[in-house]
């Protein structure tokens, strides 16, 4: 199953929960802060970035980790 995630950034607190439970290692912290002075958590854009080339599958572990509710997931329909 393919899948995306939307992370909103003047939620994040940079707290990297997210970055551990990606099983595919689609997360990473980005560089830029937020409006609260965190470094906030961003989506890989390239796919070859991600652990085996695999992507985001939508399996939403990020997302029940986030003590913000600052991700949303999105899965593909086939």
């Amino acid at each position: 199953m393919k899948g995306s995630i939307k992370i909103d950034s003047n939620l994040c607190k940079g707290c990297r929960l997210c970055v551990e439970a990606c099983p595919n290692e689609v997360i990473e912290i980005g560089s830029q802060r937020n409006g609260m002075g965190y470094f906030y958590a961003v989506a890989k854009k390239e796919s070859k970035e991600t652990r085996d080339g695999k992507g985001c599958t939508g399996c939403a572990l990020c997302a029940i980790m986030c003590p913000e509710v600052a991700i949303e997931v999105y899965r593909e329909k086939r």
